[in-house]
């Protein structure tokens, strides 16, 4: 696939992944579910059950095979554990909305999953607030696109 056209499916992913995550609506229809709710649902989401990367791209380079084997825990406190059968990181994480965040745009609707490990290692590089293109029970997909030089990085996590 051409770089072109995979901006493009990017493109239009986000579109429509913002449109499900900001206009879902209760039982009857008739209202639409507020942005706390929707945080909920995806914070229980992630707090039930162990994660696993499996897409990492960062400025165009993947990098997923820096993660293979380690299984992430999101816990309700906000700490996030990474590890595999050797090594063990601890980090932070968050769901916040854009009025809550450092992030620069203007759409309240827009979600941020914060995370943050204190590392030097490969999972710096995990450190942002991302933007959620589409969530669902079993998957989350995540970008940044830097404020500085407009690269963009893509994130993955998968219930294992």
């Amino acid at each position: 696939m051409k770089n072109t056209d995979f901006k493009l499916l990017v493109v239009a992913l986000i579109i429509l992944s913002m449109m499900s995550i900001s206009c879902t609506s209760d039982d009857d229809g008739n209202e639409e579910q507020s942005e706390q709710q929707i945080i909920s649902q995806i914070e229980n989401n992630l707090i039930n059950g162990s994660w696993r990367i499996t897409e990492f791209f960062d400025s165009g380079e993947d990098e997923t095979n820096h993660f293979v084997g380690y299984n992430f825990i999101f816990g309700a406190n906000g700490v996030v554990t990474a590890g595999n059968s050797s090594s063990s990181y601890e980090g932070s994480w968050s769901i916040t909305g854009s009025d809550n965040s450092d992030d620069d745009d203007d759409d309240t609707n827009d979600l941020d999953f914060n995370i943050n490990f204190n590392l030097l290692n490969d999972f710096e590089e995990l450190n942002e607030d991302w933007d959620i293109i589409t969530q669902s029970s079993n998957k989350i997909e995540l970008i940044d696109i830097s404020g500085g030089n407009g690269e963009t990085d893509y994130l993955t996590f998968e219930k294992n």
